[in-house]
């Protein structure tokens, strides 16, 4: 098999990172985004949608999205579960998980399309206004997941899971790019964004 990846991108990390809790080792090659190299006819071929991250199988069909991928490693390496274990433990998984993936992440992705010099390369023609209220929107969903881990270590329970991943590089990507910052005052936030990023896998 073989993982195209961008480093920078927080998709593409979310794979890494459940790969990395896995154990498990997928050669990469790397599309940069910020240089168009996603936008050729070869890599236009494997994948119309043009995105990463995307994983060509052993029998050479390509397998696209970020929770699709994981999915796919999830069934191949079951140990350990990071979808959940029960069928309530997996429906609760899934619920936070969507929430950082559909609620945060195109919020912050928002504010740093719109918001910052980087982000012309993606978006030439910005909206500040959007960038302000995606800023706006993300510091709102912050602010419900602090409170959601006031009363538990992580974020669909005491277990790490890839809600927890989707979480992480949504609050990452925000910070590293410069388009959001998570506020001081977000405690809980805070005190599991800190145990996260200490585990290995964050670093992948």
């Amino acid at each position: 098999m073989l993982l195209y990846d961008y480093r920078a991108a927080p998709n593409p990390r979310r794979v890494r990172m459940f790969l990395a809790e896995k154990g498990v080792t997928i050669p990469t090659e790397q599309i940069n985004l910020i240089k168009g190299q996603h936008r050729t006819a070869e890599y236009m071929a494997r994948d119309p949608f043009i995105r990463v991250p995307l994983l060509e199988l052993d029998n050479g069909e390509y397998l696209g999205e970020s929770v699709a991928i994981c999915r796919y490693i999830e069934e191949l390496h079951p140990a350990p579960p990071l979808f959940g274990r029960t069928a309530q433990e997996r429906a609760f998984v899934e619920m936070w998980s969507r929430r950082a993936e559909f609620e945060l992440l195109p919020a912050v992705a928002g504010a740093f399309r719109h918001g910052t010099e980087i982000g012309k390369a993606l978006e030439p023609n910005q909206i500040p206004a959007l960038a302000e209220a995606s800023k706006t929107r993300a510091l709102q969903v912050m602010k419900i997941f602090d409170a959601v881990l006031g009363d538990r270590r992580f974020v669909a329970g005491p277990d790490f899971s890839i809600a927890d991943i989707t979480l992480l590089c949504s609050v990452d990507f925000g910070a590293n790019t410069g388009a959001i910052q998570t506020p001081d005052d977000l405690q809980h936030l805070k005190r599991w964004h800190g145990e996260v990023s200490a585990r290995p896998s964050a670093k992948a």
